[in-house]
């Protein structure tokens, strides 16, 4: 796949490497990506590692199956486990949706097929979402006796409004490609099939800027949601000076004036 070479974390994930931009692979084909407590405790790791790794300026979520990005928790795994085995298994599914969530630099999904529950919240913690005509996404949740617990509720108001996140967590509907698209529950439509490669090429042009902007701009953009403007002007004049001094400011401005592509240092 013109990669680097892939670094498994346990049996179900993967990260690819492509230069500068990282591929976080959903890889559980037999059982369409479902997260199984193994598979949110290797998300999480593989995120940590991500997160520590200064030379990742773009990570892009994939998946290996043809026809699911993700069919969200394991149902039959949790339809096993005793009440107090589900509160023990709770901090490590948070985890992976959060590891996902708390990536510092921008983050792209790639979606096909089915993204329902847990598999659309690993979509929605991302910062961009890109899908294919395939794509089927929803919060089916409240239909087999739960609400969204990775993050849906916060999350999908967020990008659509109160009213509208109500309606589509409490009918539990599911959502084809064009109507997401048309509703902002996805951001950029592919051709079929298309949707890694996309989201791929859009991380190779995000991941062409500087590695420091890149970073703090996502912090501004975080910590600044929901704050009255004010509040929201001091969280990105922080963002501003934690880059103002920065190597990659030094040679943004020189690269500029001479007319030539910047080499960042990242720093």
């Amino acid at each position: 796949m013109g990669a680097d070479g892939d670094q498994r974390f346990g049996e179900f994930v993967a990260v690819r490497r492509h230069g500068h931009v990282a591929e976080l692979v959903l890889d559980r084909p037999k059982a369409m990506n479902a997260v199984s407590t193994e598979m949110a405790r290797s998300i999480g790791a593989a995120c940590a590692a991500l997160g520590a790794d200064r030379d990742v300026r773009v990570t892009v979520l994939t998946s290996t199956h043809a026809r699911a990005f993700c069919v969200g928790a394991d149902l039959k795994e949790r339809n096993s486990l005793s009440d107090a085995e589900l509160v023990r298994q709770r901090p490590t599914a948070r985890a992976a949706y959060t590891g996902v969530l708390e990536l510092p630099m921008p983050t792209i999904a790639a979606v096909h097929g089915f993204a329902l529950g847990g598999g659309f919240e690993l979509a929605l913690s991302c910062d961009l979402i890109v899908a294919d005509p395939t794509a089927v996404v929803g919060l089916p949740e409240v239909s087999v006796g739960v609400i969204p617990g990775g993050g849906g509720t916060q999350l999908l108001p967020r990008r659509v409004g109160a009213a509208r996140a109500a309606e589509l967590i409490f009918t539990a509907r599911r959502l084809e490609a064009a109507e997401a698209h048309e509703l902002g529950l996805v951001d950029q439509l592919a051709a079929e099939a298309a949707d890694r490669d996309e989201a791929l090429a859009l991380a190779s042009r995000i991941a062409a800027n500087s590695p420091v902007g890149l970073r703090a701009a996502k912090r501004a953009l975080r910590l600044g949601h929901g704050l009255d403007l004010r509040a929201g002007l001091e969280v990105e004049d922080a963002a501003w000076r934690s880059v103002a001094f920065s190597g990659d400011r030094t040679e943004g401005v020189a690269a500029f004036n001479e007319k030539r592509k910047p080499q960042w240092p990242g720093e």
